[in-house]
């Protein structure tokens, strides 16, 4: 061994590079959760627009119906109890996942599936209801931002259905593969995310709603 390379050795001992690991990328896994959490929070940001817009115009009524008048708390409640345990069946659904359960996955996702079926039956009724009632969106500056804020809440749960029934089909026919794997995690954020806006929105909306 040369002189030289016993020097270069040395000097890398000194200040530590031979203990420096380069693991390289990080695993797809982490990769795509990373970015799809970049995803939800510009979702989120435009939530949070649709939040400041329906509360500036929460009292522009144009002299017709508030919320205390138009909001049914009950069917809310039933509303919001379907979407927790949705939340709770998505995780059922994870765990049966990270076991390699196909049945009990099944299961889970129906049942997700089933409870967000119900969410959104009640929540088009409300809005049927309250469009019949002369109060649709037109009406005032209050309820185009209702419907806009509780109507798009609405179309993310029905496209996280759709997601879900793909999910189904996708695991039925190839089984728990990493990419598919790397889909579920996708889907249990954005399932998770919306659970956590509705909580928002039954509280600003509804709840304070009514009170006003």
């Amino acid at each position: 061994m040369s002189m030289a390379a016993v020097a270069d050795g040395h000097s890398a001992r000194v200040i530590g590079l031979e203990d420096v690991g380069h693991p390289g990328p990080a695993p797809k896994r982490i990769i795509t959760g990373f970015g799809f959490w970049i995803f939800l929070l510009s979702d989120i940001v435009m939530f949070s627009c649709f939040f400041a817009a329906y509360a500036v115009l929460l009292g522009q009524t144009a002299g017709g119906p508030s919320g205390a008048e138009l909001f049914n708390l009950r069917n809310v409640a039933i509303e919001t109890a379907f979407l927790l345990l949705s939340s709770f069946a998505c995780g059922m659904a994870s765990i049966a996942a990270e076991v390699r359960s196909p049945l009990w996955f099944q299961i889970a996702m129906a049942v997700t599936c089933l409870l967000g079926l119900g969410f959104l039956v009640i929540e088009f009724r409300e809005f049927a209801d309250l469009i019949a009632r002369g109060a649709g969106p037109s009406h005032s500056a209050f309820l185009s931002a209702f419907f806009a804020l509780v109507g798009c809440h609405g179309l993310h749960v029905s496209a996280g259905i759709l997601w879900l029934l793909t999910m189904m089909a996708q695991v039925f026919a190839k089984g728990f593969r990493a990419d598919i794997l790397r889909r579920f995690l996708c889907f249990a954020l954005f399932w998770h995310a919306l659970d956590i806006i509705w909580v928002a929105i039954f509280s600003v909306v509804y709840l304070l709603g009514s009170a006003a």
